[in-house]
């Protein structure tokens, strides 16, 4: 499942950051760069009302990131097993 997978699903939900499914290396490198890391913990806050964009994304339960579902369907999470 994508992350952007989970937004449409619901709020508010832990997910764990598996892989990435970048269309370039270039942009996983600056998806890197932002801070999502294969093991890191995801939570969706808030979807944007018009076309669910953006996404409000809090990362490593601090920091919070706007992203669009394009670039949040790039980023791989997995919710078994979250705490």
């Amino acid at each position: 499942m994508t992350l952007a997978d989970l937004a449409l699903r619901t709020r508010r939900t832990r997910a764990r950051i598996s892989g990435f499914n970048a269309k370039t290396s270039a942009i996983e490198t600056r998806l890197r760069e932002i801070g999502f890391t294969e093991g890191d913990m995801v939570e969706i806050l808030h979807v944007g009302v018009f076309g669910g964009s953006p996404l409000n994304i809090r990362l490593h339960d601090c920091a919070s990131i706007a992203m669009r579902p394009a670039e949040a369907a790039m980023i791989l999470v997995e919710t078994a097993g979250v705490e």
